[in-house]
């Protein structure tokens, strides 16, 4: 099922804005402290780096990733997830705005 939306969140207003643009997202808290970011990601191949393990889900359009360490190249779209280890890296290829909540920790 894909989260629609978030309720009883601070969002931190100022975008966070990488890859000359290509990635843009909001940093938000909950009410119990669940650190998350909701963004866009926009036609392009990119790596990120990770500190914490975090969870990638899909809200619309469809990515395709690579964890660190794999040759394989996995489809996620609308209403998936996947899971990304601290301390680690990941491709995502993206041909359409992605639209994405990423959970921290």
């Amino acid at each position: 099922m894909t989260t629609e939306k978030i309720d009883s969140v601070s969002i931190t207003t100022k975008a966070n804005v990488f890859f000359d643009g290509k990635c843009i997202s909001h940093a938000i808290t909950t009410a119990n402290g669940t650190k998350l970011s909701v963004g866009v990601i926009l036609p392009a191949t990119l790596t990120f780096n990770t500190a914490a393990p975090e969870v990638m889900e899909c809200v619309a359009g469809f990515c395709e990733y690579k964890l660190d360490g794999s040759q394989d190249w996995v489809k996620s779209s609308a209403g998936e997830k996947f899971n990304v280890p601290g301390n680690s890296k990941f491709d995502i290829r993206v041909t359409e705005p992605y639209h994405y909540i990423c959970h921290f920790g």
